[in-house]
């Protein structure tokens, strides 16, 4: 049976009013609506965002040895509250058994008619990483390791062949390789935690690696001025960094001048986010160490003297790029949209276009601050 279902709001690059006609969940007919179908001249419609980075939300740790499908299914309703519509559930440095069994767990749930498709696969950020201190970060050093294709195939079966991106440091031994295999298999490779050289660098983005982790972050407090793994990514125009904006990762110049080198084109916005979204400020224990969450939203490991991964929604991160970069709407928007899904090879959404699924947010803007006030997954409202 077909299913029709109009919106109407403000198209988020244009302004102008709007109205979709969604069919059987996907975009059927985009044309001009008049101001007063619109109604609400703040309201603005928008694909929904995507998250590639998503450690766990509202109190649920996709890494936590008590992963369930119900605690799944919460997770995707406060991301879905947030706007963000689609999203990477990301699992950090472990055990061996540990990331078999939570790979099983998270592939069984999305295959869940109630995701209606929010879940397009899985990021493994570790255990292949940079084992040198600040550049791991708040991975648990004793399980990083080297590069392991065997090792990584059980963990795609265990996925259900779903992990669609890995985050790797290329300068460890048997890396480029294992980049060259990745991205003949479909998988999307990031550089990330690493203190590669330039060379290492080039050669990894030669093998394919294609994006760069949290790109200012990751890495050591203290480097080299000039020789450092920072200045060979914002110089290669193959790779795409995404960033975490949330206004405690990356400092307002830092955004600009990456915005300005890179362009509005080849960037995306991550969240990062950990379990402590929607928690109180207090102390938690967090990838095996305590760490502290502010008011403010700040997650730091004072023991590591690191940050823990973000609090803050991936819209925090929308509103801070219009703020910093002066860029509009549509622009930041795309940075948490269209571009992930050109990123990560996601043909069907990211863009208000007929064809695509009908995964769309309504916005209200006052200044630069946003609020979802509705989100809709193949047409239907989450």
């Amino acid at each position: 049976m077909t299913e029709i279902l109009a919106i109407d709001g403000l198209h988020y690059e244009t302004g102008k009013p709007v109205r979709i006609k969604i069919e059987n969940g996907f975009i059927r007919q985009i044309s001009d609506a008049h101001a007063e179908d619109v109604g609400d001249k703040d309201l603005y419609i928008a694909p929904g965002l995507i998250d590639n980075q998503v450690n766990g939300y509202q109190g649920v740790d996709f890494a936590a040895d008590r992963l369930s499908a119900d605690g799944i299914k919460r997770a995707a309703e406060a991301l879905w509250k947030d706007g963000v519509t689609t999203f990477v559930p990301t699992l950090v440095t472990g055990g061996h058994d540990d990331l078999i069994r939570n790979l099983k767990v998270l592939a069984k749930a999305r295959e869940d008619d109630f995701f209606m498709g929010s879940i397009p696969g899985f990021h493994l950020e570790g255990p292949y990483l940079s084992p040198e201190p600040g550049y791991c970060g708040c991975h648990p050093a004793q399980y990083l390791r080297k590069p392991s294709w065997k090792e990584f195939m059980e963990y795609q079966e265990a996925a259900g062949g779903k992990i669609i991106q890995v985050t790797v440091a290329p300068e460890l031994d048997g890396a480029i390789e294992f980049i060259r295999l990745c991205r003949e298999n479909g998988i999307v490779i990031a550089i990330g935690h690493t203190n590669a050289t330039a060379d290492e660098i080039s050669l990894a983005v030669e093998n394919g690696a294609r994006l760069s982790t949290h790109l200012g972050n990751g890495c050591a407090n203290l480097i080299d001025r000039r020789r450092n793994p920072l200045w060979p990514q914002l110089a290669n125009d193959r790779l795409t960094p995404s960033l975490i904006a949330d206004g405690h990762h990356l400092t307002p110049e830092e955004l600009r001048v990456f915005f300005k080198v890179k362009g509005p084109e080849n960037l995306i916005l991550t969240s990062d986010v950990n379990p402590l979204r929607g928690l109180p400020p207090g102390d938690y224990i967090y990838l095996g160490g305590k760490v502290i969450m502010t008011a403010e939203g700040l997650v730091m490991n004072p023991e590591l003297d690191c940050l823990a991964g973000a609090s803050l929604p991936l819209l925090k991160g929308v509103e801070n790029m219009m703020n910093h970069t002066g860029c509009g709407l549509g622009v930041a928007l795309n940075l948490a949209g269209r571009n992930v899904a050109w990123v990560l090879e996601m043909n069907d959404r990211g863009s208000l276009s007929e064809g695509k699924r009908a995964d769309l947010i309504l916005l209200e803007k006052h200044e630069n601050r946003l609020q979802v006030k509705k989100a809709y997954l193949r047409g239907v409202p989450v």
